[in-house]
């Protein structure tokens, strides 16, 4: 059985909810205003496409391929990353809810997540390297085991993180920031 492949298109306010997404190949498509929400997006290729102002909130990615892929303004809470394809897996994230969401043992290089909440986000195991967090709240976010180095925490807000557990060489921080790092001490700074 062959497999659609479709490209240059845009869908626009369409529920996926319950009427799940045709399997197929997405290449430079856009998903406007589309809902997703605790539905199947499983086995589906996006190859350079946009979600902007979506609700991917629980769905399952079971060996969903996302290549080159930005989300914007879009509720994505409860997903297990770890569950996509993780060949050539690249993507970004712009104003995005990512809340209880997991990106366990995934390489992430050079992602950017930007003016993300990200309350509770499990990131064990993961390679980071080189990634952006910028003006992201990671409240509550799991990085133990991680490849942190030459990420750039510098404008990120309430993160707590184990240097001793975790990669950091060359890390950015804030001065403010840095306070995370000493957290698990359970000491006073004034």
């Amino acid at each position: 059985m062959n497999t659609p492949f479709i490209t240059d298109r845009s869908f626009k306010v369409m529920d996926f909810t319950t009427k799940r997404l045709e399997k197929g190949e997405y290449e430079n498509c856009v998903f406007d205003s589309c809902s997703f929400s605790k539905g199947d997006i499983s086995n589906i290729a996006f190859m350079e496409c946009n979600f902007t102002d979506c609700d991917l909130s629980n769905v399952n990615l079971k060996n969903t391929t996302f290549k080159e892929v930005v989300f914007k303004k879009s509720k994505l809470l409860g997903i297990h990353f770890d569950h996509c394809n993780d060949f050539l897996l690249s993507f970004n994230f712009h104003d995005c809810t990512l809340d209880l969401s997991s990106f366990y043992k995934l390489k992430l290089k050079s992602t950017t997540f930007n003016n993300c909440k990200m309350i509770s986000v499990e990131f064990t195991e993961t390679d980071l390297t080189e990634t952006i967090f910028d003006s992201c709240n990671l409240e509550g976010a799991l990085f133990e085991n991680c490849n942190l180095e030459k990420v750039d925490f510098r404008t990120a807000l309430n993160y707590s993180l184990d240097p001793e557990k975790n990669k950091i060489a060359k890390a950015k921080f804030s001065k403010e920031g840095a306070l995370g790092l000493l957290k698990k001490y359970n000491i006073q700074i004034t």
